[in-house]
């Protein structure tokens, strides 16, 4: 693996403010100017999943497949039907991306740096309609990030930059909506997704089986898999290592994840859960319910619950251990406003975990998840999207979360939270992202500190 850095002249990892400044200037014009031409109805990358608070994957978005984007290379203009459809369909995919982290916290220390990278992925298309082949590389490397400001998972312990091929897997059809999986690939589940909210995600290792059903003809939709995941690359880091050991488990203990999740839609219905199993680690079951309604408005209804507890030797604590946490949310749309509320209760005695993810709970957002042991939160939010405006693709929000039932040493916090957010839908912009970010959480006690957080993201998606 090649990691530029200050040592060999080859990346210029460390800039002074005024140098970073004007790279600042440089990066922008790279992800503003005018995109490649696109082909008339030619599809268009998915939007990035850091538009989520914290990667969280609700069930009934759970996706275990490659997800579809990027560009596909024209067949043979002289003989297009003699193309084979391996090559035929491939398709190419450039994320640009670049991200500026500022957080200072309760102790006062800080955390600080400016970053610029992306990833390029391949897809094949399938050969003899059953293998397709698939691989994405990806780059965090500094624009700005001084040494005694680390700590913001832009780039890799001490300020390095990384490049990585985080995923290289094989695509086997074995029915038509059912397919196998094996090697290294993004999944996004509520416990074991990409959580894309830095520079780069994370992605696993493992074989995994997933698939669809129904969902023709107003016929409910399932959505099902399964597998054994091995190791995971977390989102600043450019290695894998076993899950075990990213679960915080000790040095040497090489334990795997067996995975089981479905979930079903059925109109304004949604019922979905996963199952997470390490062998001497933990176990981790989930499950959530949706359902849409309208009263004079429309409203959107959810219920969530978490249950998780050691395995066998429990080689993750030490000692025994099991908590859990159930969360209600309803958001209401009003106009171009979406009004939310939600709640979640985490049960006494231990933290929850969220080891291979962003958490899932509801009242997880910027910087805190609100999942403490004993701790109850209250989540208010309102969103506006400015399109009935005008202004298309502009949307902001505001949100407060209360966390209260803890004691010292350990204090209830507020956040606050707003967010901007730019995705214009056609133009010369088109495929880009702009959202700026800003956070306050305060403590309730031991002298009442902040923690303050400040984000600027831009992707260009190709």
């Amino acid at each position: 693996m090649n990691v530029h850095d200050e040592r060999d002249g080859s990346w210029p990892c460390r800039l002074r403010p005024a140098a970073a400044w004007s790279a600042a200037v440089l990066s922008l014009a790279l992800l503003y100017g005018a995109p490649p031409a696109r082909a008339a109805g030619e599809p268009v990358a998915p939007a990035p999943a850091a538009e989520v608070e914290q990667g969280q994957t609700p069930p009934d978005q759970m996706n275990l497949a490659t997800p579809p984007g990027g560009l596909a290379i024209a067949p043979s203009p002289e003989r297009p039907e003699q193309t084979s459809p391996f090559f035929r369909d491939t398709k190419f995919g450039l994320q640009l991306r670049t991200y500026y982290f500022y957080r200072d916290k309760y102790d006062d220390s800080k955390s600080e740096a400016w970053a610029i990278g992306g990833s390029l992925s391949y897809k094949s298309g399938d050969l003899a309609d059953r293998l397709a082949l698939g691989a994405v590389a990806y780059t965090s490397q500094p624009l700005y990030a001084p040494d005694d400001r680390d700590g913001t998972l832009l780039l890799k312990p001490g300020q390095e930059g990384y490049t990585v091929l985080g995923q290289i897997y094989g695509e086997v059809k074995l029915a038509e909506r059912v397919f196998l999986a094996f090697g290294r690939k993004e999944y996004d589940t509520p416990y074991v997704n990409k959580n894309d909210v830095r520079m780069t995600p994370n992605t696993f290792e493992g074989i995994t089986a997933y698939g669809k059903a129904g969902g023709k003809d107003g016929a409910p939709e399932w959505r099902f898999g399964g597998g054994y995941l091995t190791k995971i690359k977390e989102r600043n880091s450019d290695e894998f290592v076993w899950m075990s050991q990213d679960a915080g488990a000790p040095a040497g203990i090489e334990r795997g994840v067996y995975l089981a999740a479905a979930s079903c839609k059925a109109g304004e219905f949604s019922l979905g859960g996963a199952e997470y199993y390490s062998d001497d680690i933990i176990n981790i079951a989930y499950a959530e319910a949706k359902y849409g309604l309208k009263l004079g408005l429309p409203v959107k209804l959810a219920a969530q619950y978490s249950d998780q507890r050691s395995t066998g030797d429990d080689l993750l604590k030490g000692k025994e251990f099991s908590t859990n946490q159930w969360g209600v949310r309803a958001d209401a749309g009003l106009g171009g406003a979406t009004l939310t509320v939600a709640y979640t209760d985490t049960g006494s005695g231990y933290d929850m975990q969220s080891p291979w993810s962003g958490y899932p709970g509801y009242t997880s957002v910027q910087v805190q998840d609100f999942n403490r042991a004993n701790e109850q939160a209250l989540l208010l939010k309102g969103l506006y999207d400015f399109s009935r405006h005008g202004a298309r693709g502009l949307s902001a929000y505001a949100l407060w979360v209360h966390g209260s039932g803890r004691e010292a040493p350990a204090y209830n916090e507020d956040e606050y939270d707003l967010n901007l957010q730019w995705t214009p839908p056609a133009g010369a912009l088109k495929g880009t992202t702009l959202r700026v970010r800003y956070a306050l959480v305060e403590q309730d006690g031991g002298g009442d500190p902040q923690i303050h957080d400040f984000r600027v993201i831009v992707n260009y998606d190709l």
